[in-house]
């Protein structure tokens, strides 16, 4: 990778350098260089960004917010992407920050966005039908019990991680997944087999 053409004033105590790229990136406080970090943070997201628009449709947003949630989340790591890497677990940073980012979301009264004529295409799921089961399944659910499920079986956090992720004791979390797991397995069952009267 070429150098970099030029290093920014810091903003917010971060230090920028404009890439090759035009894009500015944060300065490595360890080595000085921004394009080692810059290859580490876009194969991260390369390789977890699916996984993390999932995880946040899975806590109740739409595919469209979930990839502005997962994009606003992910540009607050990369302005701390060596805090991130130095973590115990840098996934469980990620999901803490995509969590936060996600809270503060709902909070906010409008987004920004405007409705439009022209919808674009919908992506395709390998079983729509199970996918949309699963999804009505979790909206039916306690919020805190849906975090918590999606956080340990779909995040694949530890009852411990979740717990300081949540602001909330182990048992709580042990606590929530169980009732979780029940209320998502009625919940399943009563989708896949109406009533009929």
């Amino acid at each position: 990778m070429a150098a970099p053409l030029a290093t920014a004033a810091p903003i917010g105590g971060i230090s920028y350098q404009l890439g090759t790229d035009r894009h500015l990136w944060p300065v490595d406080e360890m080595s000085g260089s921004v394009d080692g970090m810059r290859m580490e943070f876009s194969e991260y997201v390369a390789a977890r960004r699916p996984a993390l628009v999932r995880t946040v449709v899975l806590l109740g947003c739409p595919q469209p917010d979930a990839e502005d949630v997962v994009q606003t989340a992910l540009t607050k790591c990369l302005r701390h992407w060596r805090r991130v890497q130095r973590a115990d677990r840098p996934e469980a940073y990620v999901h803490r920050v995509l969590v936060n980012t996600l809270a503060d979301a709902r909070k906010r009264r409008w987004n920004g966005e405007l409705p439009t004529q022209t919808l674009p295409d919908a992506g395709h799921e390998a079983d729509v039908t199970t996918g949309i089961a699963v999804r009505q399944a979790l909206a039916a659910m306690d919020s805190g019990q849906r975090e918590v499920l999606v956080l340990r079986y779909y995040a694949d956090l530890s009852e411990r991680e979740i717990a300081d992720l949540l602001g909330i004791a182990p048992g709580t979390v042990k606590s929530r997944a169980s009732r979780g797991l029940a209320t998502l397995s009625a919940n399943l069952t009563n989708l896949r087999s109406p009533d009929v009267s």
